[in-house]
C-alpha cells in the first residue's frame, strides 16, 4: 500500500544511522558504554543521529549536545568538520571534539569534560522550585 507521506520521508540517513550502529569503532562503543542509559547526568544520548545532511555520533537532544569522536581521518577532513561544526551550531547545537585515543585512553577525562559542559548549558526547561528561587 502506497502512502503519500512515504515519498517525502528520505530513509538514506536513517539507514546509514543504522550502518554506522553496527558498524561503531571501539572508541565509539566504549564512550557509548558510558553515556546509554541515561548513565552521565541522567541525560539521555542517542547515537548515530542525522541532524540535517550530517550523521552526528552522539546527541543529547534536550540540552542541545552533540559529541563527535574523531579518528585520524578527520585531520585530512579539517574544513569539512569546521563546516559541520558551524551548521550544528546554526542549529542550536553544541559540539565536542574527542579523538578517538582520547576515548581510549582518558575516558575518565573525556566524561568530566562532557559533565562540565552539561552544568554549564542553560536548563531547557527550569523547573518551577528553581524558578520560584529565584523570584525571592
Amino acid at each position: 500500500m502506497h502512502r503519500p507521506y512515504d515519498k517525502a520521508y528520505d530513509r538514506t540517513p536513517t539507514l546509514r544511522s543504522r550502518e554506522l550502529r553496527n558498524n561503531a569503532t571501539p572508541a565509539e562503543r566504549a564512550l557509548w558504554g558510558r553515556l546509554r542509559n541515561r548513565q552521565l547526568g541522567g541525560i539521555r544520548f542517542n547515537r548515530q543521529v542525522p541532524l540535517g545532511p550530517f550523521i552526528c555520533d552522539f546527541v543529547a537532544r534536550t540540552p542541545k549536545l552533540v559529541i563527535e569522536v574523531d579518528g585520524g581521518q578527520h585531520a585530512l577532513n579539517t574544513l569539512e568538520d569546521a563546516r559541520r561544526t558551524r551548521f550544528l551550531e546554526r542549529e542550536g547545537y553544541t559540539v565536542l571534539r574527542f579523538w578517538n585515543n582520547d576515548v581510549l585512553e582518558r575516558m575518565e577525562g573525556v566524561l568530566e569534560l562532557i559533565s562540565s559542559r552539561l552544568a554549564d548549558m542553560p536548563s531547557p526547561d527550569p523547573s518551577r522550585e528553581r524558578e520560584e528561587r529565584k523570584g525571592t
